[in-house]
């Protein structure tokens, strides 16, 4: 048996935020992670962007944990020499009946802290990205992209550095409760072993709601359902014909942000993700897609060539908000309310969940 302060369940980058918080704390504190190595899931497979918090209904977490993350994030980014680009982002209106909607965003965006947004016309727009062809803009000049790969790294640098250990192959199995602690049953490459914890965080991505399953004697049914969602994206092959984010108009279901363009820190062009609901967790790409993307990006570029562009990688993510529903905030579920002082779930950590992360572990560690 170990026995720690603090068990965090999930070794994505909001796990890994969390475990070097508590690590600072000086609290002894183990990370796991079922697969081989920090950050295979939902942390490996995104757009890299660091949001500025403009879409999200205010007074939720989503908008506030946002404008709180990015700029804990580009602090920290720039204090540790992590790689990253404060680029901007353009939301564009592709037709004249689209303008009235970038004024709508502007608001919810003013109300969420984002007071930096400008409004740009057809020309302003042609002068800086002469590829697009839109009727009107508004400019996001804090969005930016990150590494996030070597901020992971940074961040499990920081748990070790405050002697946190960072496990990888460590499934958990089983996870109850005693008088004042919690057991952790873990299967790893080899053998079982177990940890006693006075605190247990499940921050387990798109396995949350299962890792919550297994906690014995937890009222089960008010354990939210979590959704796989799954994003495809299409690489561009050529020179990036622009440099910014460019977003269209989101969906009125909320469930996306519309098929947009961003670029990575190497300055290669993506398009995506789109929105697909699946049963099964499942990383193919799909050629048939083409069209739907194809259509979706000449919207705002059509100059676009369809042979231009390919499938690139797939990514799931862990959504509240089903098929058919509204907008779901993060749910962060403190065990106190529970009868299970102790114990802090996380449900539903997708986007803006990196640019968040900072300042989620900062939430949590506040009640930690």
């Amino acid at each position: 048996m170990i026995n720690v302060d603090c068990v965090v369940i999930g070794g994505g980058v909001v796990g890994l935020a969390i475990g070097a918080n508590l690590a600072k704390k000086k609290l002894s504190t183990i990370v796991l992670e079922a697969e081989s190595s920090y950050g295979q899931g939902v942390s490996s497979r995104n757009s890299e962007v660091i949001h500025a918090g403009i879409y999200y209904p205010s007074d939720t977490l989503k908008s506030k944990l946002c404008v709180q993350g990015k700029s804990l994030l580009y602090n920290y980014c720039n204090s540790r020499q992590i790689p990253f680009k404060k680029c901007g982002k353009i939301i564009v209106a592709t037709c004249e009946n689209e303008i009235h909607k970038l004024d709508s965003i502007s608001k919810k965006a003013f109300q969420n802290g984002v007071k930096d947004l400008q409004f740009l016309s057809k020309t302003n727009i042609k002068d800086i990205e002469p590829n697009l062809e839109v009727s009107a803009g508004l400019f996001s000049p804090s969005t930016g992209i990150i590494d996030s790969h070597q901020f992971m790294t940074s961040l499990v640098h920081d748990i070790e550095q405050h002697n946190g250990i960072f496990i990888s192959r460590s499934k958990v199995t089983k996870i109850y409760k005693t008088k004042d602690t919690f057991i952790i049953e873990v299967q790893d490459s080899n053998s079982k072993f177990s940890i006693d914890a006075s605190i247990a965080i499940n921050a387990a991505g798109l396995k949350a709601s299962d890792v919550a399953e297994m906690i014995t004697d937890f009222p089960h049914k008010i354990v939210p359902k979590t959704y796989m969602c799954k994003g495809t994206y299409f690489k561009y092959m050529g020179k990036s014909p622009f440099s910014h984010l460019i977003y269209p108009i989101p969906p009125e279901r909320g469930d996306g942000l519309g098929i947009h363009s961003t670029i990575d820190m190497n300055g290669e062009v993506k398009f995506g993700p789109d929105v697909e609901y699946i049963d099964d967790e499942s990383y193919l790409t799909d050629d048939s897609k083409l069209d739907e993307f194809y259509n979706s990006i000449v919207r705002y570029f059509p100059s676009l060539e369809k042979k231009k562009i390919v499938p690139d990688y797939c990514g799931i993510r862990p959504k509240l908000q089903g098929p058919n529903d509204s907008f779901k905030d993060f749910t962060i579920m403190d065990g106190r309310d529970h009868d299970f002082p102790g114990l802090i779930q996380l449900f539903g950590i997708e986007s803006p969940g990196l640019t968040s992360s900072l300042a989620i572990a900062e939430y949590i560690g506040e009640r930690v």
